[in-house]
């Protein structure tokens, strides 16, 4: 098997073949027959996406969306409260106006539509969230009126904290069953927070088992045993930043119980799907218009490296994904079904941007969620 350490140098060298700069920034119909790509479907699927509008850039909301749940009117209450920061930063005080309006309706209106999809036991809490996002959503007008603008953010901010915790109410047990092929794999059956410590500050990282339970389990896991402490991190191709590579010739992780290389499956949950996609990239299993529950648009997505020509044959090393909306834009990314993204850093981007290779990993540890992790 290709060591991981040098998949990403035949990546960059495949795409630079055609000149990465020219590549994805000429129109998408530019042969890239040179990277062995499918070129009539790759163009129509990224004219397809830019048609749909932008892409959703923020990691809190992507995982806000990627929830298994299904309530249209806390899907609308969070999109009006959400689509405020497009508005608010042209200064298009009427167009936030509106939106809080439609949040008024929904939370007058649509209240027990919503708490209809929260189990009886939780019922209390869900109530209580919602009286307060109702206030919230006053103190919201208000401060609009005023054009107040930090004020909106910090509200919008809180909002959408609270609309979060209103969502996994309403996630009662796990959506589906991993195949039985990787049922001897760890699975994160549900979320989990890992605190990554490094040489250049901390990232927080929230890892998403409802949609990647075995690329999400093996990385928990991982983190449980302290493997990524004291590792080195690597930048490749100016886009990613690496790491999981550990020292000797191992280019993974060797499970002390088999004494084997762990490896970890392609694991891509298509929007609208009810379970993932294994073993396969999504162009080969010629889905060129799907777009992945947790696609690479946010700045820090975290996803499973693996040797190049292997969709099976990732262990131990991952990558952050650091987007420039020029090479790399959101939306139309071509990393997006080629590569497993399994979470998110949702703090310390500005740390992720310092890491270099002459940084480490200090300390990994998992401080929320570790009992959704089964080994």
């Amino acid at each position: 098997m290709k060591p991981l350490s040098r998949f990403w140098q035949d990546w960059g060298k495949r795409l630079l073949t055609t000149s990465l700069v020219a590549l994805l920034l000429l129109p998408l119909s530019v042969t890239l027959s040179g990277a062995g790509w499918n070129t009539n479907s790759l163009s129509s699927g990224r004219k397809s996406q830019l048609a749909q509008g932008d892409a959703i850039t923020d990691p809190t909301a992507i995982l806000r969306y990627a929830l298994p749940i299904e309530n249209q009117e806390v899907r609308q209450l969070q999109g009006s409260i959400e689509g405020i920061s497009t508005s608010l930063r042209a200064k298009r005080w009427s167009t936030v106006m509106r939106d809080l309006k439609d949040a008024a309706l929904i939370l007058n209106y649509g209240k027990d539509e919503i708490l209809a999809d929260i189990p009886s036991d939780r019922q209390t809490e869900a109530q209580t969230i919602l009286a307060q996002v109702t206030e919230d959503v006053k103190q919201l007008q208000a401060a609009a009126e005023n054009k107040d603008k930090p004020v909106v953010w910090e509200v919008r901010r809180q909002i959408l904290n609270a609309l979060t915790d209103l969502e996994e109410l309403m996630v009662t047990g796990f959506p589906f069953t991993v195949p039985e092929e990787y049922g001897n794999l760890p699975q994160l059956k549900g979320r989990a927070t890992v605190e990554m410590e490094t040489t250049q500050g901390t990232l927080t990282i929230i890892v998403d088992g409802y949609n990647a339970p075995v690329n999400a389990g093996n990385f928990v896991d991982l983190v449980q045993r302290g493997f990524y402490d004291g590792l080195d991190f690597f930048q490749r191709e100016g886009f990613v930043v690496q790491t999981g590579n550990p020292p000797g010739d191992e280019e993974g992780f060797i499970d002390p119980k088999t004494g084997e290389y762990r490896a970890i499956p392609m694991e891509i949950k298509v929007q609208g799907d009810d379970e993932p996609i294994y073993g396969i990239t999504l162009e080969d299993a010629g889905l060129y218009l799907a777009q992945p529950a947790l696609p690479f648009n946010a700045y820090g997505a975290l996803a499973l490296a693996r040797p190049s020509g292997d969709a099976n044959g990732g262990s131990s090393q991952v990558f952050f994904f650091l987007f420039d909306r020029e090479l790399t834009p959101p939306g139309y990314n071509l990393m997006d079904g080629r590569y497993s993204v399994f979470g998110y850093v949702v703090e310390g981007q500005d740390v992720l941007a310092k890491l270099t290779n002459e940084d480490q990993v200090i300390r990994a540890r998992v401080i929320q969620g570790a009992d959704n992790l089964e080994v």
